[in-house]
């Protein structure tokens, strides 16, 4: 399995940490200057700082629907958050205003305890949303996966800003991103999976997380509304869940990606693997007809791997699989060059075949 070349983080992340104290005359000074000149340049100033402050989502939809009755103002095909809620810290906040927040989640399926980061695109507190669902983006890492998933730590690679300026340009639909870990220690790799004796990592993430982000966000019930991405590593854990629980999620974008398991701690059980085997998932899937996946390869033309995801074009990209390639010219086997191939056409692609939000037509 290959590594992503900026390892688990991103020298741009805002890592939690608040600033260090300054002088007491030079805060006092700063201070006056900075609410002079207005409250955002105390914040360029690094004055103030509200990371690792708590952080709530929905209050505009707790304007239609009171917390104690989560299905009222949803709509046939969604579901307002369902609870209970998680408690999130702020990491990052972006020059847009939106913000990076972070909270541990205990799998009750998987039995695995780990971190997860969210971000909401800003339509989802617009109050023209405010009875909507939205679709979600699960995203992967590549690298050691644990204890950070660097899409959440390093705003610094453009994620989520490709998709906000994606959104402004018609060209991706809002996904709020949610951004788990993907392994069970900094030693392994797990190949997404619940490899016999290990974390149930495959449990993890295409249960625990999606019934975690139900519990927080107003949602849609059908898979028309949940895809994955991830990059190396989390490239393959993005398609192998959407081969192989195509009834919950209808698409992928898979990045620099590995076809087949091959984590040590498989320890050659073939049977196991095959369970967890992209080339088995896709042939049972064709075999039985359906339901239609959308599966997008990203490969830059300075890494390897492109030969192996066009051979799994050429024998599983038909019937019910569908499958794309976004060649990235220059691009590398990192975070950057994955999301410099979105803006060019992955985002695009698979916002065709997942559901947008509604607006209401009555409120501006």
């Amino acid at each position: 399995m290959q590594h992503d070349q900026q390892g688990d983080g991103d020298p741009t992340a805002s890592g939690g940490r608040r600033p260090k104290r300054l002088p007491l005359l030079l805060i006092s000074g700063g201070l006056v200057l900075a609410l002079a000149a207005g409250g955002a340049t105390a914040y360029k100033l690094g004055l103030f700082s509200d990371i690792g402050d708590p952080v709530s989502y929905g209050k505009v939809q707790q304007k239609v629907a009171p917390a104690t009755d989560t299905g009222a103002a949803a709509k046939p095909g969604m579901t307002m958050p369902t609870g209970p809620a998680a408690e999130f810290v702020r990491t990052s906040r972006l020059p847009d205003g939106t913000q990076i927040a972070k909270t541990t989640l205990v799998g009750k399926k998987s039995g695995f305890t780990g971190d997860v980061w969210v971000w909401v695109p800003k339509e989802y507190d617009d109050p023209k949303y405010a009875k909507s669902a939205f679709p979600v983006l699960i995203s992967l890492p590549g690298g050691r996966g644990y204890p950070k998933n660097y899409w959440g730590t390093g705003p610094g690679l453009g994620l989520q800003q490709a998709v906000s300026d994606g959104v402004k340009a018609g060209t991706s639909l809002p996904f709020v991103l949610v951004m788990p870990v993907i392994n069970g220690d900094t030693k392994n790799h797990f190949d997404g999976s619940d490899i016999p004796g290990q974390p149930r990592m495959g449990t993890w993430m295409a249960e625990d997380v999606p019934d975690f982000t139900r519990a927080n966000f107003r949602t849609f019930t059908s898979r028309d509304g949940w895809a994955f991405m991830g990059s190396s590593s989390g490239g393959f854990g993005a398609f192998k869940h959407v081969l192989k629980h195509p009834d919950r999620f209808k698409a992928a974008i898979a990045s620099g990606v590995d076809i087949v398991p091959d984590s040590p701690l498989w320890k050659g059980d073939t049977r196991a693997m095959d369970a967890d085997n992209p080339e088995k998932l896709a042939a049972k899937l064709i075999a039985a007809g359906g339901p239609d996946v959308y599966i997008n390869f990203q490969i830059g033309t300075a890494e390897t791997g492109r030969d192996k995801a066009e051979k799994f074009m050429r024998e599983y990209g038909k019937g019910p699989v569908h499958t794309r390639l976004q060649v990235i010219q220059d691009g590398e086997h990192n975070g950057k060059s994955y999301v410099r191939g979105m803006r060019e056409g992955s985002l695009e692609w698979i916002s065709k075949v997942m559901t947008a939000p509604t607006p209401a037509p009555d409120v501006r």
